[in-house]
């Protein structure tokens, strides 16, 4: 028999109570989409919310690598940001975990993007961020996350042609 105790772990919540789902239609082949996210230069030119410019720190995007890199907002103010890459799969899938430059920070969620081709040529990139709580999922959803991740695959859409 197992001992039961009465502390919660994120693993005990429904995943959809921590979960953001975005999804973006791009008229371009998935490996066009796709690369745009693999590719350090790109990334800069195109990531973040409107308003927002990109310095890239480092840059290692394969499986085991990271991208650390800060947002700048007109005004100077600068939000570090970390994606510690955990799985690549290309031309389909991308799975990191994103948050502050601190790796252990309790704030940091699991992103999930995928790229789906349709018969058409065009590709339903899937943005998935699974946060450690509802609680976070809440925080973050309060402070534009929704809007700011729209914002973000606009611009990559802009960045496509």
């Amino acid at each position: 028999m197992t001992e039961q105790t009465d502390e919660a772990s994120p693993l005990d919540t429904w995943e959809l109570e921590r979960e953001i789902v975005l999804t973006q239609l791009y008229p371009h082949p998935r490996e066009v989409v796709f690369a745009a996210w693999t590719d350090p230069a790109a990334l800069s030119a195109w990531f973040g919310p409107e308003g927002l410019a990109i310095e890239t720190k480092e840059a290692d995007i394969r499986e085991g690598g990271h991208w650390k890199f800060d947002m700048v907002g007109a005004d100077g103010t600068r939000f570090e940001n970390l994606m510690q890459f955990r799985r690549i799969v290309a031309p389909s899938l991308i799975v990191a975990d994103h948050g502050d430059y601190d790796p252990q920070s309790p704030d940091r969620f699991r992103l999930t993007v995928t790229f789906d081709q349709q018969d058409d040529g065009q590709t339903v990139l899937t943005l998935r961020q699974l946060h450690p709580s509802p609680a976070r999922r809440e925080t973050v959803i309060g402070f534009g996350a929704v809007a700011y991740g729209m914002q973000t695959l606009a611009k990559l859409g802009t960045w496509l042609g």
